[in-house]
């Protein structure tokens, strides 16, 4: 009989502890939490979405890379976006203008400084498309480069396809009028506005070269890094699993200091 009384005692002690629980401080509480379980798991579905385009992105362009060439006239004729024409494979014949040569500022090589070399690669018709030929160290500041002269005469060139390059929210800006020999990134609609060519939507990245010959060949990407996301997703799932776990745990003692000072109480009382 003294059993039941304080089973029944231990039960009416808890039941105003769980009611204040549902008081509209608590409520709030109950309400953050979740919501902020729920934006730190949406975040994780988020980073999870990004890896995986990371990792298709990756398989497309390694499959690219270690394609055979085809010839960037018939890949144009697909009317194809720019951006989806990227790290393809061509083959491109024509010859080089040196005179009308720029410089890429900030590229390095093996930790040295320098630029890359962009020469227009002149068509049978008359048009032109970019070619990146590769590294040249931070003195050769000046074109055409004398020290990393192209093949004179009609040549056939073989590289991966790049898009034009867009000015990042806080890059740098080049003049938009004038002939610029140094310039920040290749922007095919400014440099076409000083070439005196038609050129093609997209340029190349030169294959090909020899070690220690100027200029170095730009190494083709490896397409190994899937890059941060799966990491991010571990990270805002652990926050909510942690968020909920703590708040779980925090209404648990809530619970249990609730019914400590009830039984201390009924003990004083009696």
């Amino acid at each position: 009989m003294v059993g039941r009384l304080d089973i029944d005692h231990g039960a009416s002690a808890q039941a105003p502890m769980k009611r204040d629980l549902l008081r509209p401080s608590w409520l709030l509480a109950h309400l953050g939490v979740a919501t902020l379980a729920v934006v730190f798991v949406a975040l994780g579905l988020w980073q999870l979405d990004r890896h995986r385009e990371k990792v298709a992105d990756n398989e497309v362009g390694a499959t690219r890379i270690a394609a055979a060439p085809v010839p960037l006239a018939d890949l144009l004729e697909t009317n194809a976006e720019p951006n989806s024409l990227r790290y393809q494979r061509v083959l491109v014949e024509g010859a080089f203008d040196p005179d009308r040569e720029v410089l890429i500022r900030s590229q390095v090589h093996l930790g040295f400084a320098g630029f890359h070399v962009v020469t227009p690669l002149v068509t049978g018709d008359g048009s032109a498309v970019l070619v990146n030929r590769g590294w040249v160290p931070l003195v050769l500041d000046s074109v055409p480069v004398d020290q990393a002269s192209p093949p004179e005469g009609v040549v056939a060139v073989e590289g991966w396809v790049e898009p034009s390059r867009e000015r990042g929210a806080f890059g740098p800006t080049d003049p938009p009028t004038g002939r610029l020999q140094i310039v920040s990134r290749v922007d095919i609609e400014r440099i076409d506005a000083q070439v005196g060519y038609r050129l093609a939507p997209v340029y190349l990245v030169m294959t090909g070269g020899g070690e220690g010959v100027l200029p170095e060949p730009v190494k083709p990407p490896a397409f190994t890094d899937d890059g941060p996301h799966l990491g991010y997703a571990i990270q805002w799932f652990g926050f909510a699993l942690i968020g909920l776990v703590g708040y779980w745990f925090l209404i648990r003692r809530r619970l249990r200091q609730g019914q400590a000072t009830a039984n201390a109480s009924s003990s004083t009382t009696s």
